[in-house]
């Protein structure tokens, strides 16, 4: 009995730290937004879920008290999966009539005289997007179960900054040095700006955000009590205590993220930066009393240093520069958001389908649009067009409750640990919010996972245990 304990244990540990792996890895392969490379991180997920269930049916898996507080969410994410799973079955031709008229309309043009269709413009496409959602949902109930300690907590964390910060100083190195690779391939598109190894230099500057949340929330984690330094010595002191230790290495790699977002040359990337770290840092210092002094004068060094002198010898300019020049004359984004939302008015209730954007979106441009698109640049309206108002309504729902647990626990938490992990929530849902409204980074695997687990982060923030004695990793 003993030696079966132990290896459930053993067992459940190393599915956390393949959980660990697969996080770091999802990046690389150009945010595994290619169909082989998210086929490799379903598998590898769906095996760690079979493990997981091994130590369940055991016995030995410590469900956590974020749990049994976090079932509102889970039951949107279980509606969320169900609609698209009912998007899916065939349903009698008066009832899809009655619901979606457009879709029986277009089905009849081929099948004239069938009397059952689906909701979804396209079976295969949909299946796969279902199939990639509950790969979501699971990332989800990953972070909540396996991370259950502090010392987890941690790990978790850094293995993002790690992950972000890869991501930074590559990026950063191929734009400097002029020698532009991607994942093993060499770069055809972005030239001259940071992209990492993704293809597009707005999901690197949305990843990036993230990972700077996330090292924030960390230095915010070991901000100690507000101190009175009335001498030169206490001063001095403190500066080579904070030199020496290891938030100095982290402010150092928050530094050379914001270099490289800064390199992405992306307009809403870097926007979304600021005013997600200003609102996040004006909500925290309203609502917590922790360091506050010590956190006012992080947000500012952040902001002054990192910003406007340290990123102003890499391009800030040119990010000012781009916003400047943006216009609706030089933009096709508008007009492929006012198409787009003629789509989802023809499909309003339950969507084209997940997935089937890039094949409904070409009958609703406008002879202006020359390019192809297979996502718009906006995530809500792609969601809406495909799910419809079904679908969007259960998505933003999860994302503003995930978003007001995280304030909330700004406010009531009083531990340090807790305080910042929701700090990184409550910033990083922001920047992600904001910049969907301009591109697609929740349609890019590595982005939208890591999403999911920022949504954890707040749910672990409000109701995680503060028991510094939960066993460790």
């Amino acid at each position: 009995m003993i030696f079966k304990n132990k290896y459930n244990f053993q067992t459940e540990k190393i599915t956390f730290y393949l959980f660990l792996a697969l996080l770091v890895w999802m990046p690389l392969p150009v945010g595994s937004n290619r169909v082989w490379f998210l086929s490799i991180a379903e598998i590898w997920l769906f095996i760690l879920s079979i493990m997981l269930l091994f130590v369940y049916w055991q016995g030995k898996l410590e469900i956590p008290e974020v749990w049994k507080k976090a079932k509102v969410i889970h039951f949107l994410f279980i509606a969320y999966l169900c609609f698209i799973a009912f998007q899916l079955i065939p349903l009698p031709a008066f009832f899809v009539d009655l619901i979606s008229p457009n879709r029986l309309t277009s089905f009849r043009l081929i099948f004239p005289d069938n009397q059952w269709l689906s909701l979804s413009e396209n079976h295969h496409e949909s299946l796969s997007f279902f199939v990639e959602s509950v790969f979501y949902y699971l990332v989800f109930i990953f972070t909540l179960l396996l991370v259950n300690s502090r010392e987890r907590i941690k790990l978790l964390t850094w293995t993002i900054i790690y992950s972000a910060l890869f991501q930074a100083m590559y990026g950063s190195l191929m734009t400097l040095s002029g020698i532009e690779y991607g994942f093993f391939f060499e770069k055809y598109t972005y030239r001259g700006v940071a992209t990492g190894t993704f293809i597009n230099r707005n999901h690197l500057a949305g990843y990036l955000n993230m990972g700077i949340a996330v090292g924030i929330g960390v230095l915010i984690a070991g901000l100690g009590k507000d101190e009175v330094l009335r001498t030169a010595r206490h001063w001095y002191r403190k500066i080579v205590r904070l030199l020496l230790s290891k938030k100095a290495q982290l402010r150092v790699y928050i530094a050379l993220c914001t270099i490289a977002l800064v390199l992405t040359h992306s307009r809403m990337g870097n926007t979304a930066f600021f005013v997600s770290l200003t609102i996040a840092a004006l909500l925290a210092l309203k609502l917590t009393r922790h360091a506050r002094k010590t956190m006012l004068f992080l947000v500012v060094s952040i902001i002054v240093i990192d910003v406007l002198i340290v990123s102003a010898w890499f391009g800030l300019d040119k990010v000012a520069d781009r916003l400047e020049k943006t216009s609706i004359d030089t933009e096709q984004r508008d007009e492929v958001a006012i198409y787009t939302f003629a789509q989802w008015k023809d499909y309003f209730i339950t969507g084209s389908g997940g997935g089937t954007y890039q094949y409904i979106f070409p009958a609703y441009r406008g002879y202006e649009i020359k390019q192809y698109y297979d996502h718009t640049h906006n995530d809500l309206l792609e969601f809406a067009s495909e799910t419809g108002v079904v679908g969007i309504t259960l998505l933003i729902s999860i994302v503003l409750l995930s978003l007001f647990t995280a304030i909330k626990a700004l406010s009531l938490r009083r531990e340090p640990l807790m305080i910042g992990l929701a700090f990184t929530a409550t910033m990083a849902i922001l920047a992600l919010s904001i910049h969907s409204f301009v591109d697609f980074n929740l349609q890019i695997p590595a982005n939208a996972a890591m999403f999911m687990v920022i949504l954890a982060f707040a749910w672990i923030a409000r109701f995680g245990s503060s028991n510094s004695q939960l066993r460790s990793p």
